[in-house]
């Protein structure tokens, strides 16, 4: 499955194609505004988010002022902000000068992209399971509090952020959830980049004891059905660590990497980590 994929020509046609883009249909309150080379995404509930395509073009001071301008934006507005590193960005002591701005490390995860037309045959689901496509507020709250259990944490900004995407866009977004019992024991969401080859699979997590069953799996199927529908040739993840085995036997191959870097105002040093940016933690 992998081997009509050449990794440099994807990674080439990821940064022109999915670096920097902007949805054309905004979630209520979000707003874009432009820096330089990079764009800055403001209004939601959990702060902001820098991209861009490259900023090796900028020389030393020019960057670290770049950097600066960003923290002390949302500083006035005593918002977090994720920085959005990739292992392949220029210069390469871009993180080293994040840090010294005040930015933090997050967990790292591995972008990968693979063809959707292999992956998009009919999901083979454990007995007792089915999947079904949501976008009521009751489900994305079932959806929010499965994953409350997964990961320990509160997780009512991924409700909220997915009822205010739906709302403002229903078309760029399919949620589908796995149920048994009438529990949901798994969801996951795909997103449709418009003016792009790329459909973005997020999501994936699952209850403890529904793991290794093969819902994962079926999940990737069912979305990857979706792209091929809207005329998608490619699915690209910001794979887990425990996401991305699975994906890399599944074809999808390896580009680089990306970690968020996030800096915080002192007054939610406390306060535990959250997503910013579009709704979602990746998978």
């Amino acid at each position: 499955m992998t081997e009509h994929l050449d990794p440099d020509a994807l990674l080439v046609a990821y940064d022109a194609q999915l670096r920097a883009h902007v949805p054309p249909i905004l979630p209520a309150g979000v707003t874009v505004e432009h820096d330089g080379p990079v764009t800055r995404m403001v209004g939601f509930d959990h702060g902001g988010f820098v991209t861009y395509r490259d900023v090796s073009g900028l020389d030393s001071a020019e960057l670290d002022a770049l950097i600066a301008r960003q923290r002390d934006y949302f500083a006035a507005r005593g918002e977090r902000v994720e920085w959005k590193l990739h292992g392949h960005d220029l210069p390469a002591d871009l993180s080293e000068r994040l840090v010294a701005a005040g930015f933090e490390p997050e967990e790292p995860e591995t972008v990968v992209i693979g063809l959707a037309a292999p992956l998009a045959q009919p999901p083979v689901l454990p007995e007792g399971v089915t999947l079904r496509e949501v976008n009521s507020r009751a489900d994305l709250d079932r959806i929010a509090a499965m994953e409350e259990a997964v990961w320990n944490e509160g997780r009512l900004w991924l409700a909220e952020g997915l009822e205010k995407e739906i709302a403002a866009d229903p078309d760029s977004v399919t949620v589908v959830v796995a149920e048994a019992g009438g529990e949901v024991v798994s969801a996951g969401w795909i997103r449709y980049v418009p003016g792009t080859d790329f459909a973005g699979l997020w999501g994936g997590s699952t209850l403890a004891q529904w793991r290794g069953r093969g819902i994962y799996k079926a999940l990737v199927a069912y979305r990857a059905i979706r792209a091929i529908e809207r005329g998608y040739s490619y699915l690209q993840v910001d794979a887990s660590p425990d996401s991305r085995p699975i994906l890399n036997r599944l074809g999808l191959i390896s580009i680089t990497t990306t970690t968020p870097y996030v800096w915080s105002p002192p007054t939610d040093a406390a306060a535990p980590a959250a997503p910013v940016g579009p709704a979602a933690p990746a998978a």
